[in-house]
């Protein structure tokens, strides 16, 4: 999977295939996957159930469609093959840890390598330095995270010819306080350079550094500046910086006296030319699926799929669900800390649970998750208009008692919390076992290969109740 001077990689151009999922005609399937950090192992687990299921089902076919002969040969003589999760979804999109699994498979790799690469990947990526200095530095080193993106997507932009499939890459630019939603959408308003070149067009944009600034997460890790106008060279300390990766004192010690040239001669990176690019899941966005859908189906991004649950299956894919809490034992002498911080953190849970009343309103659901004690799963509210699409979403409920009723999985509230972190790569192994328990219940045949008849009779309910949608969003 990496890439070598002596042995080069040869590079497919696909557009043709990025520009039929996108663009083309017939039934589209989109997926979803939420950010979370090491907990990206969770997405990992359905994942692989889902392309297995999929194998099977297109290794079924291929033997229908064979003679006697050799169907009995593919039977009992071969395995069913591996496909690619990039080629059966039309659109693959995610937030954080999330982006980084959405960009390689649309780039064609198989689960069995993204879990390779991905228990490679998060122990080094948060692996905290020795010396580090809290609150003045972020906790862990984005440089080891960076290496281990390129070694994923190399030089690549994000018109790179082998994108197989659409892919859509979600982070925070933080001078201008705006969510970025990029995809590689040739229709998009800002796919190419304009002709007074007051900008770089988003074809042009490194993949790695859009993937790296979806995972900088304030306080684990710097932030990414990503040029989006042709900029002058860097700073004269720069170039010193970026060869101390080894040495972190120094290293903190030209970052303060960069930012102190900066204030003293006026020298900042100009908004003009620079973003400031943070993790995605700082906003709404860190569970994907409503703004992706958003992107699917609404005229100014140009890619304008049919609604209706015959025409649009949606998959999203969670990283352990849970409410942060702040007890009465808990506000002490630090009180007011506490219940400021677990009020902040509880925001991201927030917009996931209202996320996904939203895809549980709107769609056909095939799995349910409750929302709350009062309204429940809303799995069997159906919106005016009718169902604009099927939706499945897989997750794990990380407290000991969806555990334990859905797992039969007896584990302590400590052991429970921390499968909670993020920044843990010690809980890996552990929560990609439970979340292949997980999958195996959750994820279903009939999820990705609905019957026919039931979907066109389901349709044509639907069409009978009040009006297309379609015709609602006129």
């Amino acid at each position: 999977m990496n890439e070598t001077a002596d042995r080069p990689e040869i590079r497919v151009d696909r557009r043709a295939d990025r520009d039929r999922h996108l663009f083309g005609k017939g039934p589209k399937k989109l997926l979803a996957l939420d950010g979370g950090g090491v907990r990206g192992a969770i997405t990992v687990a359905f994942l692989e159930r889902i392309e297995k299921i999929i194998a099977e089902e297109q290794h079924k076919l291929r033997a229908e469609e064979a003679d006697e002969q050799t169907r009995s040969q593919s039977d009992h003589g071969q395995d069913v093959k591996p496909i690619c999760l990039g080629d059966w979804f039309d659109l693959v999109g995610g937030t954080s840890t999330g982006a980084i699994i959405a960009g390689a498979l649309a780039l064609g790799h198989s689960t069995a390598e993204i879990k390779d690469f991905y228990l490679r990947l998060a122990p080094r990526a948060f692996r905290r330095p020795f010396w580090r200095l809290p609150y003045l530095q972020a906790k862990f080193d984005a440089d080891a995270l960076s290496h281990e993106v390129n070694q994923i997507v190399g030089d690549r932009t994000l018109d790179a010819p082998d994108l197989r499939t659409g892919l859509a890459i979600i982070t925070k630019r933080m001078d201008t306080g705006s969510p970025w939603i990029l995809a590689n959408n040739k229709n998009s308003k800002f796919w190419n350079d304009p002709s007074d070149h007051s900008y770089i067009g988003n074809k042009h944009y490194k993949l790695a550094a859009l993937v790296r600034a979806s995972t900088a997460a304030p306080h684990y890790f710097d932030p990414e500046v990503i040029s989006i106008l042709d900029a002058a060279p860097p700073g004269p300390l720069s170039s010193a910086s970026a060869q101390l990766g080894g040495l972190p004192w120094l290293k903190f010690l030209l970052t303060r006296l960069r930012a102190q040239y900066a204030v003293l001669f006026k020298t900042p990176p100009d908004p003009k030319t620079h973003g400031l690019f943070v993790d995605g899941g700082v906003t709404p966005f860190n569970s994907p699926p409503l703004v992706l859908l958003m992107m699917a189906v609404l005229e100014p991004f140009g890619i304008r799929w049919s609604l209706g649950p015959e025409n649009l299956t949606i998959v999203s894919i969670g990283t352990g669900t849970f409410r942060t809490k702040v007890t009465f034992s808990e506000l002490g002498f630090a009180g007011p800390l506490r219940l400021a911080l677990g009020a902040l953190l509880s925001v991201m849970a927030d917009n996931q649970y209202l996320a996904l009343a939203q895809m549980q309103w709107l769609g056909k659901c095939l799995t349910s998750w409750t929302i709350n004690s009062e309204v429940g799963t809303l799995s069997l509210e159906t919106p005016p208009g009718g169902h604009w699409f099927r939706f499945a979403r897989y997750d794990l409920g990380l407290d000991t008692d969806w555990l334990s009723q859905n797992l039969g999985l007896d584990l302590t509230d400590n052991e429970v919390k921390r499968l909670r972190r993020m920044d843990d790569p010690g809980i890996i192994k552990c929560i990609y076992g439970i979340a292949r328990l997980a999958a195996e219940k959750q994820v279903k045949k009939e999820h990705l290969f609905p019957d026919n008849e039931q979907l066109t009779a389901s349709a044509a309910s639907e069409e009978r109740s009040n009006g297309s949608t379609r015709e609602m969003l006129r």
